[in-house]
């Protein structure tokens, strides 16, 4: 079965650190892709904003 993981949050070394966590549990060849992807947002007080994602897909074995 192929599943997503999604690591979210406003400051990329947080989402960095548990996306390296979770793959420390999996076998490489369980890895099919991993996707990263950074927005910065203004306020309306001028001040920025950033918004980091990384998504982990991946492959788990059903127990037969």
């Amino acid at each position: 079965m192929i599943q997503v993981k999604e690591f979210v949050d406003a400051d990329n070394s947080y989402a960095e650190n548990k996306a390296n966590e979770f793959l420390a549990g999996l076998l490489e060849e369980q890895i099919v892709n991993i996707c990263y992807g950074s927005v910065v947002k203004s306020a309306r007080d001028g001040s920025e904003h950033q918004r980091t994602t990384i998504l982990v897909v991946y492959k788990t074995y059903e127990k037969q």
